[in-house]
């Protein structure tokens, strides 16, 4: 199963189309974790799994979404309602009370991903402002039966580097 993740791409319409269409036929499904600045029913929004970020002003995004795909439980935020930019503590905390396996969020634009206790934390980056480094990111999360593999792309379309974590059952 592949996962498309993407996050604060504030209101850049071209670049959300042009990543959907590149990826929307490899993946499984779309995630955008808040501050898209486009409305929830935009064309450029349709497929995706969507949360409201700082930035968003559509109330019709969820804050949270916990979703599952496949055999995976996904919590999917924007973080700025969990302190992600300091700690993940309130957000490891959401995910055990929703038993998510992966965590996607966004709001630092700082692309990282680490297993915390068996959960996978993934930020995907900004695909339009990023913050330190230059590289502009968004994610493809491969989830394998024993394993997740998250592809870091920018936005011309490269792998610019991945990660494997061992899944805990």
């Amino acid at each position: 199963m592949k996962v498309l993740i993407m996050s604060d791409s504030h209101g850049n319409k071209e670049l959300v189309t042009t990543v959907k269409e590149r990826h929307s036929e490899e993946v499984n499904a779309m995630i955008h974790c808040g501050d898209s600045e486009l409305p929830k029913n935009s064309s450029e929004m349709n497929d995706f799994l969507a949360v409201r970020g700082n930035c968003d002003y559509d109330t019709l995004y969820p804050e949270v979404l916990v979703e599952d795909i496949e055999q995976t439980r996904f919590l999917i935020t924007h973080g700025h309602l969990h302190q992600v930019k300091t700690t993940l503590m309130p957000l490891k905390y959401k995910a055990e009370e929703d038993n998510a396996n992966v965590v996607c969020f966004g709001h630092s634009h700082i692309a990282g991903a680490e297993m915390v206790d068996h959960v996978l934390f993934i930020n995907p980056g900004s695909i339009l402002l990023p913050r330190m480094t230059t590289k502009k990111t968004y994610v493809i999360l491969e989830v394998t039966e024993k394993e997740y593999i998250v592809h870091y792309y920018n936005d011309l379309g490269d792998i610019v580097q991945s990660h494997t974590f061992t899944k805990h059952e």
